[in-house]
């Protein structure tokens, strides 16, 4: 693998990091939140009173026994107080259900935050493993270029032949080639790299703590994926949230309470002959209604039953999120597996062609060997050379892959340098918020 100097170099615990505070899907995931985090101060309205004013200006003409009275203006203003007093339990249980979708929605946030942070470390390895890639071809092409000069100088002394030089510039020409895609695929991984991560790689070094954070088998990966992961918690927060809408549908069957205030004062200024005469008439009263549904038109049983129907599916995609998740954690652990074994064969290829290509060089010097066997053993050793970058690569994703199937590519498992965002702190500001405009953060 390419490794930089420790000084100056882009860890990719500091890649992460950057992913955590700068990534975009990301951050709209957090505003999402904020945005759901709404619910539970509209639910807590159920409690408070809501008042309301009118005013009315109008002109009245009256008559007696076909004589005409006259007119006069009539000014009316007016303010009305509504305080609930019972809903049908709706308040309470609305309120419920709003928090346990805030819960849930924070669940998913940090099923976000893993996809991102996993995006992040595989786009940090792709860059390392296209980098060295890119190094293998340059080698490889400079390697080329060295044995066409060489059949040239051998062929013009009478030891080559021309298809030897042919063969040469034919096994230059794939290695330009290959130099040409494998730039090209660094390029792409630079730009993902930017997309995700949203800064440039520079300087990046492979080196992480990744295999100490693992679980140390897959049945304690599975377990810990059952008791953690961020899926399986939001999948039960939304059961206890379709328990509480069901609730809340079956409050509409029962009675409501209000006690309602109204104020209101009448002027009253006449206009010529009028029945009426000049004045002002100041009203207040307070009373209680009690309102008892009877039929509504059947919408509210249909509701009950659907909400009912909601609840059984959230409570079956509890069970679909912890297959889902215990199926990822075995395949993730088999990736580790398999990349462990693909290095340690790899490596062993790599030896093996380098012996080999050095042994068919010295033969070929001796005429014993053609150029063509020397650009196979050369084909051979670049490819299990790049297999080996490959596995590499795939072993520190793979790790990654196997810590988030178990809920804890986080923040706090990661250690990451950038402060931690704390979704608490927006819903504690707007929980109780009885008026305003604003956002806590000003907008």
């Amino acid at each position: 693998m390419v490794s930089a100097s420790a000084v100056h170099a882009q860890s990719i615990r500091d890649a992460l990091s950057a992913t955590y505070q700068n990534n975009p899907t990301l951050n709209a995931a957090r505003a999402q939140l904020r945005g759901v985090d709404e619910n539970v101060p509209q639910a807590l309205a159920g409690w408070r009173p809501s008042i309301t004013g009118s005013a009315a200006v109008g002109m009245v003409n009256q008559s007696d026994q076909g004589f005409t009275g006259g007119g006069f203006s009539d000014t009316t203003v007016a303010v009305q107080v509504v305080q609930p007093l019972f809903r049908g339990f709706r308040t309470v249980n609305s309120t419920r259900q709003a928090e346990a979708i805030v819960r849930a929605q924070r669940e998913d946030l940090r099923v976000t935050e893993q996809t991102a942070l996993l995006q992040a470390a595989t786009a940090y390895m792709d860059v390392i493993r296209d980098t060295g890639i890119v190094a293998l071809r340059r080698s490889d092409l400079k390697f080329q270029e060295e044995l066409v000069r060489a059949s040239k100088d051998r062929f013009s002394v009478g030891e080559g032949t021309r298809t030897d030089v042919a063969q040469a510039e034919a096994g230059r020409a794939r290695s330009q080639s290959a130099l040409n895609t494998a730039l090209a695929n660094l390029n792409t991984s630079r730009a993902v790299f930017r997309q995700v991560i949203g800064v440039d790689p520079k300087n990046l070094n492979p080196r992480s703590n990744v295999a100490s954070l693992l679980p140390k088998s897959v049945s304690q990966a599975i377990a810990v994926g059952q008791e953690e992961h961020p899926s399986i918690m939001s999948a039960l927060h939304f059961v206890d949230a379709g328990i509480f809408a069901v609730k809340t549908a079956e409050g509409t069957l029962l009675p409501t309470v209000n006690v309602e205030g109204n104020l209101s004062s009448n002027y009253r200024s006449s206009n010529g002959r009028s029945l009426g005469g000049n004045g002002t008439t100041n009203t207040a009263s307070i009373f209680g209604r009690v309102t008892v549904p009877i039929y509504q038109q059947g919408t509210e049983y249909s509701a009950i039953r659907q909400a009912k129907e909601e609840l059984g599916q959230t409570e079956i995609l509890v069970d679909v999120a912890r297959d889902t998740v215990r199926a990822q954690a075995i395949s993730s652990w088999g990736q580790l597996n398999a990349s462990e074994a693909s290095i340690t064969a790899a490596q062993a290829e790599v030896a093996a062609a380098t012996l080999a290509l050095e042994g068919v060089v010295e033969e070929q010097r001796v005429g014993q060997r053609t150029t063509l066997d020397v650009l196979d053993s050369q084909s051979d050793l670049v490819d299990a050379r790049v297999t080996l970058i490959t596995a590499q690569r795939d072993k520190v994703v793979a790790a990654y892959a196997l810590l988030s199937s178990v809920g804890r590519l986080n923040y706090t498992h990661l250690g990451l340098t950038v402060p931690q965002y704390d979704p608490r702190e927006h819903y504690n500001a707007v929980r109780d918020k009885w008026i305003g405009l604003r956002t806590p953060d000003g907008r």
